[in-house]
């Protein structure tokens, strides 16, 4: 298994930030947990490409990237299984500002379908909600 080159892009909305609830296996235990919106690199794409490919295929929206923030190294345990993860992150805004209306989105990933919805700034900061990278907790406190 070698490291993955990915992207996430963070959309905020008052006090509250758009993620993915996904549910299974997670490094903490089994339950919920949230993640960004984004994917896998392709080769020969650039990282914020990327975002705009996938909001597109998984949201079926269109976004405008706003600003690069950091990259986060996310190396994480599942059962004994190693993961190795080298993330660019970017704040992005949706193209349609209708869309901020919305209270949650369909994620269709090929055959698995989940949902994103606004989740607020506390549940993720105070631990109430697993956020995953988990590097991104501190990065997020310093920049919004």
């Amino acid at each position: 298994m070698y490291p993955r080159a990915n992207t996430l892009g963070i959309i905020v909305k008052g006090n509250y930030l758009l993620l993915e609830e996904q549910k299974g296996k997670h490094s903490k235990g089994v339950g919920f947990y949230y993640r960004p919106i984004g994917g896998t690199i392709e080769l020969g794409e650039r990282s914020n490409q990327t975002l705009v490919r996938e909001f597109s295929e998984e949201l079926g929206v269109e976004i405008i990237v706003r600003r690069y923030i950091s990259c986060i190294e996310n190396i994480f345990k599942i059962d004994k299984s190693v993961g190795h993860e080298i993330t660019q992150i970017y704040f992005v805004d949706f193209k349609d500002r209708k869309l901020y209306q919305k209270e949650h989105f369909t994620v269709t990933e090929g055959n698995k379908i989940t949902r994103a919805k606004w989740v607020s700034k506390e549940e993720i900061f105070s631990g109430e909600k697993l956020l995953y990278p988990q590097e991104l907790i501190e990065l997020l406190k310093q920049q919004i």
